[in-house]
């Protein structure tokens, strides 16, 4: 089928090449049963190309249905989804049939599929791999057929890696997956989309139609537009309704427009805390080097000074528990001999001027590997074995740890 008749029958603005593309997907996976995950920021409109894979499809005729999965609360939404028996729960005063069950032959359209409770995934994938589903507070198995088209605008392969999705359902369900651009990245469609959004609240309020200069053009396409085409259709809303003058200028733009605070992009280091959390691996791989950096520039710095004052060779104390060297002031600073107050324990080694003839720089190892298997061991020590508590602690998730111990031969 056309793409630009698919774009008239839905309403679509845009000619972009990634717009294009995403509909060009849609329509060659549309008469398939294949499962879609459909990726993309909240407001671009992910639900469209749902009811286009629909709408093209086999079961057509068919019912459709689209589930926020975000919005139903983590304790109704297995009886939302796979329906309940009479008694189940607190409440339950019927029974019920679920969306599976209602929508069986057609199409079901889970939105935010990232919110979805971790058992409640596990329904899905069963219903996924075998058309099998039990209702809440049975024991007795049900088949159904329906289409599963799904979206998210958060990265589910993070997620999977934090341990808040399933990697098998994640798999599942990323069958064809398709991306639907951001507004910013279709930049040349945001005056037709105004242009359209404009003129329809103008027939519907009874105002008339606006029109933007150049200036304010500018402005609007290159705003960032972090709410995609819902904030622009808002912001056009607003202006057919409250702006007084036909032509909109860059100053009546700029009253509409929110202000944008600045993000600084640039790399960031926090302050060292012990009992920080970290969010990924990398942050621990991050905070070691830096740490490790640190520390190396400190020794350097100790071994230069006691090159250029061998005097200072005798205060020299070397802590092997934290890696970072000490010093006493010298006697020729203090102007008391060496080893005035100290006790017997902590007397200075005294080592002669001209025996420093030359040095050898010798550093720790800086490998990130060796760096992650001591921290790993330490943990495992540290929590008796009990590897939960361990990747709790080092901010990754229990499979990975659980990987780690294998790539690094740890014994626990």
């Amino acid at each position: 089928m056309d793409i630009q008749a698919i774009k008239n029958r839905f309403g679509i603005i845009g000619s972009s090449p990634a717009l294009n593309y995403a509909l060009q997907v849609a329509v060659q996976v549309a008469n398939t049963d294949l499962t879609v995950l459909i990726n993309g920021e909240s407001g671009v409109g992910k639900e469209v190309f749902s009811q286009i894979i629909h709408a093209l499809s086999a079961r057509k005729h068919n019912p459709f249905i689209a589930v926020n999965c975000g919005a139903i609360p983590e304790g109704t939404i297995d009886s939302e989804l796979f329906g309940h028996e009479k008694g189940s729960f607190t409440g339950a005063v019927d029974s019920r049939k679920g969306y599976f069950e209602t929508v069986n032959g057609g199409t079901i359209f889970l939105d935010e599929i990232g919110e979805m409770p971790m058992g409640t995934q596990a329904r899905l994938l069963r219903v996924l791999e075998t058309g099998e589903y039990i209702r809440v507070g049975s024991s007795k198995v049900q088949k159904t057929d329906v289409r599963v088209v799904a979206a998210t605008n958060r990265d589910l392969l993070e997620r999977t890696q934090q341990g808040k999705f399933r990697e098998d359902l994640y798999y599942r369900l990323n069958t064809v997956p398709i991306r639907v651009p951001a507004l910013r990245d279709r930049k040349e469609d945001i005056p037709l989309l105004f242009r359209k959004f404009s003129v329809d609240f103008s027939e519907k309020y009874k105002t008339p139609s606006i029109q933007l200069d150049e200036e304010a053009r500018n402005i609007l396409v290159n705003y960032p537009w972090r709410g995609n085409i819902r904030e622009l259709k808002n912001i056009a809303e607003q202006i057919s309704v409250l702006s007084s003058d036909k032509l909109v200028t860059a100053n009546d733009l700029k009253r509409f427009l929110p202000d944008q605070p600045e993000v600084n992009r640039l790399p960031m280091l926090a302050a060292p805390q012990q009992n920080s959390d970290f969010n990924s691996e990398r942050d621990i791989l991050y905070k070691l080097f830096f740490d490790m950096k640190k520390d190396v520039t400190e020794v350097k710095k100790m071994f230069f000074d006691i090159l250029q004052n061998p005097n200072m060779a005798h205060a020299a104390e070397y802590h092997a528990d934290n890696h970072v060297l000490h010093s006493y002031p010298g006697a020729a600073e203090m102007n008391t001999p060496p080893g005035a107050g100290l006790g017997p324990a902590q007397q200075p080694i005294i080592l002669p001027d001209n025996k420093i003839d030359h040095h050898e720089e010798v550093e720790e190892t800086l490998s990130i590997a060796d760096k992650e298997k001591e921290l790993i061991v330490k943990a495992l020590k540290k929590h008796k074995g009990k590897r939960k508590d361990a990747a709790l602690d080092l901010g990754i998730s229990e499979r990975t740890l659980y990987r780690k111990l294998k790539e690094y031969n740890i014994a626990e």
